[in-house]
């Protein structure tokens, strides 16, 4: 069979077999979030391309290189969004949260488009996890996001990052460092990219991000931002690593952090790891107090970070992090014959409307093809309709793993069905070593849920 198209290269498709990877990993930051305060925001998909020009920096790679942009039927040009903050400050403004009690603590989980070279942790449409504090300018505030992150990152399981911090000053003491730095640029201009040059007068700061490895060779020996930091600047990140230290979260000093946008101002972090090859940054975020006053707001300090889903999953494959087991099938409830059928179905939707997970056949199969389809599912249990069963309206539920057979009532399937599995679970908890007490309500309820023990 021949294909009309294939996924665009940069794309990937997340299959069934590994969606419930992610899912578990964005129900673990959505409720980290939350227990910091931060809840959900949602922002379109595209938004003006003036928006991301003002935000992220005309002389960034993102806005050179990287963004996909397009002017759409009324003629108006429209980008597809490289990263979530400027739509969330947009956003933050267009709506009046200001108005709101500050700060506003705001988290996402979206989909970004760079056209960059596809590689392993690194794709055209990618995928982030992102927090937002606008209206704090105090530097806890920037360790309570760091320490968000440090959270997800412990809670996952994931081991050896190494989290790196630096100060990138202000308006006024970065001006000084801009002018050092273009003084030394100068000098070997003539060995810098196309790109470097271009910035050289008007932001050489950002020569320091290149991916050029002759422009990176060039900058190791450029004047370093912390010899240039103000005294509020300097008090600022200092006091950031009192917080950290205080919060026994380790950290080192890295000067040549700069991120690869325009609108950070003092503190920048990344949480960086070994194990993924060359694309190691997990996450990275830091203060941006002018972005809000850039796009149209009142002088709003604000802080943040973005963690890439996909890096992030290849990490936890790369380390063999455990993951939870994918939720199976319950129950699969074969049939024989039309009358049956209908019976199956009633019973698997009174078993949904109880939280299990139930199925019966949709195919017309025989019984034994039915059979092969449950052992494929997992199932932890099967039962059988045919005539004589709804004549008798009895059925014998089979554990799958034991063998054991239980007759049950077809009146009172369900709750038959939920007695069953949790004097089965109970059975097992009785038999484990691990047991330690009596099993609370909490736990009961949670196998009735779940169906599973």
């Amino acid at each position: 069979m021949a294909l009309v198209t294939n996924a665009i290269k940069g794309t990937l498709d997340v299959l069934p077999q590994e969606s419930y990877k992610t899912q578990y990993v964005e129900g673990a930051m959505r409720e980290i979030a939350e227990n910091f305060g931060f809840f959900e925001m949602r922002t379109p998909v595209f938004e003006h391309t003036e928006l991301f020009n003002r935000s992220v920096g005309e002389t960034t790679d993102v806005v050179q290189k990287e963004m996909y942009t397009f002017n759409d039927k009324g003629g108006r040009s429209i980008t597809l969004r490289p990263e979530g903050t400027a739509g969330a400050v947009r956003s933050f403004l267009q709506n009046g949260l200001f108005n709101e009690p500050l700060p506003q603590k705001l988290f996402y989980l979206t989909s970004c488009y760079r056209y960059e070279k596809p590689q392993a942790g690194r794709l055209r449409e990618f995928h982030q996890f992102g927090v937002e504090a606008f209206g704090a300018g105090a530097p806890s505030q920037d360790a309570e996001i760091i320490s968000l992150a440090n959270e997800i990152f412990n809670y996952l399981g994931i081991k050896n990052l190494s989290l790196e911090i630096n100060s990138i000053g202000c308006k006024t003491c970065r001006q000084d460092f801009q002018n050092a730095l273009k003084a030394y640029f100068e000098d070997r201009k003539e060995e810098l990219c196309d790109t470097c040059l271009s910035r050289l007068d008007r932001n050489p700061m950002r020569i320091l991000d290149c991916k050029s490895p002759v422009c990176k060779e060039i900058s190791k020996d450029a004047p370093k931002i912390l010899d240039y930091l103000c005294p509020d600047c300097r008090a600022h990140f200092e006091a950031v690593q009192r917080y950290l230290k205080a919060l026994n979260i380790p950290f080192t000093v890295n000067p040549e952090i700069v991120r690869g946008l325009d609108y950070y101002t003092r503190t920048v972090f990344e949480f960086v790891s070994n194990d993924i090859g060359a694309q190691g940054t997990v996450c990275g975020g830091g203060r941006y107090d002018g972005l809000i006053e850039e796009l149209g707001g009142k002088p709003t300090p604000a802080c943040g970070f973005g963690m890439g889903m996909e890096r992030l999953l290849l990490l936890m494959e790369a380390q063999k992090t455990p993951f939870p087991e994918k939720k199976g099938c319950d129950i699969f409830i074969g049939s024989m014959g039309d009358t049956a059928n209908v019976a199956a179905a009633v019973l698997a939707s009174d078993l949904r409307n109880e939280g299990m997970a139930a199925q019966f056949d949709t195919l017309g199969r025989s019984l034994k093809a039915q059979m092969k389809f449950a052992n494929k599912l997992g199932a932890s249990y099967t039962a059988v309709l045919g005539d004589s069963e709804l004549e008798e309206k009895k059925v014998k539920i089979k554990n799958m793993d034991s063998g054991e057979q239980t007759e049950v009532s077809l009146e009172n399937f369900t709750e038959d069905f939920q007695n069953l599995m949790l004097r089965e679970a109970m059975q097992g908890l009785e038999a484990s070593e691990s047991l330690d007490g009596l099993m609370d309500a909490d736990a009961i309820n949670a196998i009735l849920k779940n169906g599973q023990n």
